[in-house]
């Protein structure tokens, strides 16, 4: 680094003793028109500005956020002087803006000459956006349903709690589409203008996350519908704000609470990939940063990470159904916590032990580490260590709780080695992922592989297989002369001879299949060989983890001793702050463990 901005140094010196030196009245202007002049003066002013770019775009953010977070706080703490619709208005008018600067990108930045030179190959994964998709499409969904709840009861509620998600609808959709093609892209022009509305998207998908993390005016209005409707049913009077459709209102209500937790991954996700974007303004990619052996995702080279994953997935799929009939009723089971807390307790030391045991192997690697300048890559890690937060904050949270009320109860003693537990399993699994993703992968040895592989498919490994040749038709006819005749002769037969070949071919290519697998697996180190399973291990235990909390298993909040303990807002804010955090962990954790898996 040294020598080059010596050379750069001696190069722009050079430029300057030439211009200076020139006589009056000779070529001095085309040395100022020349690349090598341009080039010399505008290298530092290009630094200076993606500085002062960067730090103007980042102030107006914050600015942003804190306007809207004293919104939001004003109306936690004073609800009758700021209100909830108050917040909407504030926010409507930041996604209308947000909308305005995205559809000028899609029209009018992104379509001018040489705006988009060079896109960033690990920006924007195929996890990231299709996960964007599906929790975009869950968004649209949920506003769908409030939408709906708040028809059915238009004379007791206002025009702007329509307003509002309907807004939401476009502006979800909208920002999807965007960040699924352009996720991508290092603009080259309007940098000041595309920092500026990248940041401003981020601030607005930040306070609505904030809003939803801390509103909890809609669950309780909820929870008091019910309620009516029970009174009803016992012959009470209720008051002409009930709703009057009991099947319709549950409905909406019903699909409201399972699918609230997808509205803050979706701003979460969304705030992750508007960030790449914005540290990739200006960026421009040399041919050394661009990967040319890129290894490609196969299933090859794994047994019993599979299998034991399987295991614990089917498991915990069965624990899942038993928890969601049973808790979810008027009056939740003990036995079903129990059993929920036991499938935790049983599976989070596994999976520590597998990341310890995959961090020790990647001491003992001597792959070299991944020292070139990479915004997605410094992002995944941040991203793994504060998503982390959310569920830690959680557990200790449920440690106070416990340690200070029973914790010789049972069940009590299970929720607290749970959240030990989880504490430990987040700290050995960051480790491994980060130790993995931070290594370069074994790129050699991928294409001796690859190599090895090609030549088990080229050579026949079983009598009858390999390539089919115009000679071996030749032979196969000769040597069945008289089934060629009775083809001919009855045309109802050629079906199932047709049937037998294919199924024969079928077989063929099954058997050279796995052949080839097991010559795979066979030829790999044991350390690859340990590194691919406990990833593969790992990632079909996150799927699980994922699962479990997002369609509806929130025992946090439903076993009902931390909300006794703190109070249902602050319990409530709590949860919904750590949960949609732990939620996303699971989701990255699984990209970072695939991205190990392929690398190693």
């Amino acid at each position: 680094m040294a020598g080059n901005k010596a050379s750069k140094q001696k190069f722009c010196h050079h430029c300057n003793s030439r211009s200076a030196s020139a006589p009056p009245g000779t070529s001095t202007i085309h040395y100022e028109k020349s690349w090598l002049y341009r080039h010399c003066s505008l290298q530092q002013r290009d630094r200076q500005a993606q500085k002062s770019g960067q730090l103007f775009s980042g102030l107006l953010a914050l600015n942003v956020v804190f306007l809207g977070s004293a919104f939001i706080s004003s109306m936690i703490f004073n609800h009758v002087a700021i209100t909830l619709a108050d917040v909407w208005i504030l926010l409507s008018i930041l996604k209308v803006l947000c909308l305005c600067w995205i559809i000028y990108y899609l029209l009018g930045t992104s379509r001018q000459p040489h705006a988009v030179l060079y896109r960033d190959t690990h920006a924007g994964p195929v996890w990231i956006r299709g996960s964007l998709l599906l929790f975009g499409t869950f968004s649209i969904l949920l506003n769908v349903f409030q939408i709906g709840y708040s028809v059915i009861q238009i004379n007791c509620k206002s025009k702007v709690e329509i307003v509002f998600p309907s807004i939401e609808i476009l502006f979800v959709a909208t920002q999807a589409f965007f960040l699924w093609h352009h996720s991508k892209d290092c603009i080259q022009v309007q940098h000041n203008l595309t920092r500026c509305g990248l940041m401003l998207t981020i601030a607005t998908n930040l306070l609505l996350w904030l809003l939803a993390v801390t509103n909890d005016s809609i669950h309780m209005e909820i929870e008091s519908q019910l309620r009516e409707v029970e009174q009803r049913l016992a012959g009470n009077e209720t008051d002409s704000c009930a709703c009057p459709n009991t099947t319709t209102c549950k409905v909406f209500q019903k699909g409201y609470i399972l699918l609230y937790p997808f509205n803050t991954e979706y701003c979460l996700i969304c705030c992750s990939v508007l960030y790449v974007m914005w540290k990739n303004v200006g960026r421009r990619i040399s041919h050394h940063h661009i990967t040319h052996i890129k290894p490609k995702f196969k299933l090859q080279g794994v047994v019993f990470g599979p299998l034991l994953g399987a295991a614990a997935v089917i498991i915990g799929i069965c624990v899942f159904m038993m928890y969601q009939i049973q808790a979810t009723g008027s009056a939740p089971n003990y036995q079903v916590f129990v059993l929920y807390y036991s499938y935790y307790i049983v599976l989070l030391p596994l999976m520590c032990v597998v990341a310890i045991i995959g961090t020790i192997i990647h001491t003992l690697e001597k792959r070299e580490l991944d020292t070139l300048k990479n915004p997605t890559r410094s992002l995944d890690v941040v991203l793994l260590m504060g998503a982390a937060l959310g569920q830690i904050a959680m557990s200790y949270f449920s440690i106070v709780a416990i340690v200070a009320t029973n914790p010789r109860d049972m069940l009590n003693s299970l929720i607290l080695s749970y959240s030990v537990l989880l504490i430990f399993q987040y700290i050995t699994q960051n480790i491994f992922i980060i130790d993995g993703l931070q290594r370069q992968p074994f790129a050699a040895a991928e294409a001796q592989h690859t190599t090895h592989a090609g030549q088990l498919s080229a050579v026949p490994e079983l009598p009858g297989e390999g390539v089919t040749t115009p000679s071996s038709n030749q032979e196969r006819s000769q040597t069945f002369p008289s089934k060629e005749e009775e083809v001919s002769e009855e045309h109802n037969r050629e079906a199932p001879d047709q049937r037998r070949v294919s199924v024969l071919e079928l077989g063929q290519e099954f058997r050279r299949v796995s052949l080839s697998y097991i010559h795979t697996y066979s030829h790999l180190g044991w350390k690859r060989k340990a590194l691919k399973e406990i990833s593969f291990f790992l990632v079909l235990c996150n799927i699980i983890l994922w699962i479990m909390p997002t369609f509806g298993a929130h025992p946090v909040f439903e076993n009902g001793l931390q909300k006794s303990f703190y109070g249902y807002s602050t319990w409530f804010a709590i949860v919904n702050f750590g949960l949609p955090l732990s939620v996303f962990y699971r989701m990255h954790s699984v990209g970072g463990l695939l991205e190990v898996y392929v690398s190693a």
